[in-house]
């Protein structure tokens, strides 16, 4: 679940990520905006995942979550190839 808040020039993007009981020992998002570095992602009280970026405005990203390290899409997302055979999730802000 993506929430975006929008000013002029930034934009504060709250990723939050549902996972299955018995998973979610390492849960982190890489992206576009940092070269794909990997970023680890806070549990919630409610079990979910989250982090919030603040990112340039009027621009369009590429990200994956990692779980367990396996990669997964943003489910809310459109998708686009890579060159890795798979698909990223897309955000244009």
């Amino acid at each position: 679940m993506l929430k975006i808040k929008k000013n002029a020039n930034k934009a504060w993007v709250t990723f939050t990520l549902e996972v299955p009981e018995g998973t979610g020992e390492t849960v982190e998002i890489a992206g576009s905006w940092s070269d794909w570095k990997r970023e680890k992602m806070k549990q919630k009280k409610d079990g979910s995942f989250s982090i919030t970026k603040i990112l340039p405005a009027n621009n369009e990203y590429e990200f994956r979550y990692i779980v367990d390290d396996v990669w997964q899409n943003e489910p809310e997302t459109a998708c686009r190839s890579n060159s890795f055979g798979t698909e990223n999730s897309i955000i244009s802000i």
